[in-house]
């Protein structure tokens, strides 16, 4: 077996956020069109998310927000994205890498995308080490782990369709 040098892997992954990103991009110029709404789900302890430390104790390891009534200050970069929400009333701001996110659900179209994190959080957690060894961040192992989920059954009883980067692996 020989080595993906290429990375097709890390480049499929790419090619997904930038759905993610356009669909973001769009939605925080005109806000969202129609029904649609979105279930964003990312890992709370990967580098450079940014949440209250109220908001990391109750959700130490991961997190899903919803993008459809009260939101404010939506704000797309290359690399992630900013948001204000309420939490029991609370408002919050939000700050995600792209690189954090593990999937991404839009129900009104049964529409989901769900990212395979591991490669990108090591990569960025090597990045950070190379640059400045004493900066680097302590990643728990419990971060890596991922959920395999090929179909879910949303409210309605209808079928979501999973993208998963696990059918292009090679076994």
């Amino acid at each position: 077996m020989a080595d993906d040098q290429i990375r097709y892997d890390i480049l499929v992954q790419d090619a997904l956020r930038s759905v993610m990103r356009k669909v973001l991009s769009e939605v925080s110029k005109t806000g969202l069109p129609g029904d649609h709404h979105f279930f964003i789900t990312f890992l709370t302890g990967a580098p450079g998310v940014r949440i209250s430390s109220r908001l990391k104790e109750r959700y130490p390891e991961q997190m899903t927000i919803v993008v459809q009534y009260q939101y404010w200050d939506l704000k797309v970069t290359e690399t992630g994205f900013e948001i204000g929400l309420s939490f029991s009333d609370i408002p919050e701001k939000l700050e995600v890498p792209f690189a954090a996110v593990r999937g991404f659900y839009d129900p009104s179209v049964n529409f989901e995308l769900e990212f395979d994190i591991q490669p990108v959080v090591q990569d960025i957690a090597q990045d950070l080490e190379d640059e400045e060894p004493e900066a680097a961040p302590v990643v728990e192992e419990n971060i890596f782990e991922t959920v395999a989920k090929k179909s879910e059954k949303t409210e309605d009883g209808k079928s979501a369709d999973v993208v998963s980067l696990d059918a292009f692996r090679k076994k």
